[in-house]
């Protein structure tokens, strides 16, 4: 049986009143060729029913099911079972645009690029707003992508998974996965890492993700204040450590550490968190998975 050229991996934790929406979006996108991985995240309310309902409905749709372990787990248990060129992420409680998955990889295939990142739908109660900061389709190497984003690394073209696709080859190449041990900013971290193996990115003012801001959700979720120093620690050094790498970080430092201290001043909350001001102390390691022996 031949690839698909997409797999859309969806983490399902307790979104039952959500989850039908979502999942009929991605049924009828206008194009066919991809996978659904579902990932049922130890749901107690009924969630994996509808998860099974459509594995039934639709041979594209398979479900994955685990222990309670977060969205991280839950990803990284789905990107190992993935068939697809690329990978596609979608939150159970958010949908996506008919059109989602022809932009995403009409414009990876065209360009080459090794990440595509669109613009998305922020949905808050009855409003609707588009979001997006890029005004022209462009292509960049990572170090102008970086140079671009270093400008405002809170949003969303750093902070989420959820409006981009990734080359899989890349991820399984540097055995690259999702920070199963930090509170937040998992999908921060991820895309620092894999960002630091791309060649081409691609960016596209399209909409291409309706994403549903809800108390609750994944992203509001409250972490304990050890977890929460932790978790910016070893966010700055990687930030950091990221713009190293790329011979970018003496350029830019005074951006760098003026978004840290911004952060710490008006509360705001992005990848990196509230009041983000400790000091970075020894470099963290890069999370990858342990290489298989032959």
């Amino acid at each position: 049986m031949e690839s698909p050229a997409v797999s859309i991996i969806v983490p399902v934790y307790n979104v039952k009143p959500y989850l039908e929406k979502c999942l009929s979006s991605i049924r009828f996108q206008t194009c066919r060729d991809f996978e659904v991985l579902l990932v049922d995240d130890g749901s107690t309310d009924g969630s994996a029913d509808i998860c099974r309902s459509y594995v039934a409905l639709d041979s594209r749709f398979r479900l994955l099911t685990q222990a309670n372990a977060g969205a991280s787990a839950a990803r990284n248990l789905g990107m190992s079972k993935a068939a697809g060129r690329y990978l596609q992420f979608v939150d159970g409680d958010d949908w996506l645009p008919t059109d989602s998955v022809e932009i995403l990889l009409h414009t990876a295939e065209s360009t080459g690029a090794d990440l595509t990142v669109a613009h998305f739908y922020r949905v808050a109660g009855e409003r609707c707003a588009a979001r997006g900061h890029i005004r022209d389709e462009r292509v960049m190497t990572r170090t102008e992508y970086a140079d671009y984003m270093v400008k405002a690394p809170a949003n969303f073209y750093y902070g989420v998974m959820w409006n981009k696709l990734y080359r899989r080859a890349i991820v399984e190449a540097n055995h690259l996965e999702c920070p199963a041990d930090v509170a937040w900013c998992e999908d921060f971290l991820f895309n620092l890492d894999y960002i630091a193996c791309c060649r081409l990115i691609a960016a596209v003012p399209r909409p291409v993700y309706y994403y549903r801001k809800r108390e609750g959700s994944l992203v509001s979720t409250q972490a304990t204040l050890r977890k929460t120093i932790q978790t910016k620690r070893l966010t700055f050094n990687e930030y950091k450590d990221f713009y190293q790498q790329l011979d970018l970080y003496e350029r830019r430092k005074v951006r760098v550490y003026r978004y840290l201290i911004s952060s710490a001043v008006d509360g705001s909350v992005g990848p990196l968190g509230r009041s983000l001001s400790l000091p970075p102390k020894e470099k963290p390691p890069v999370r990858r998975k342990e290489k298989k022996q032959d």
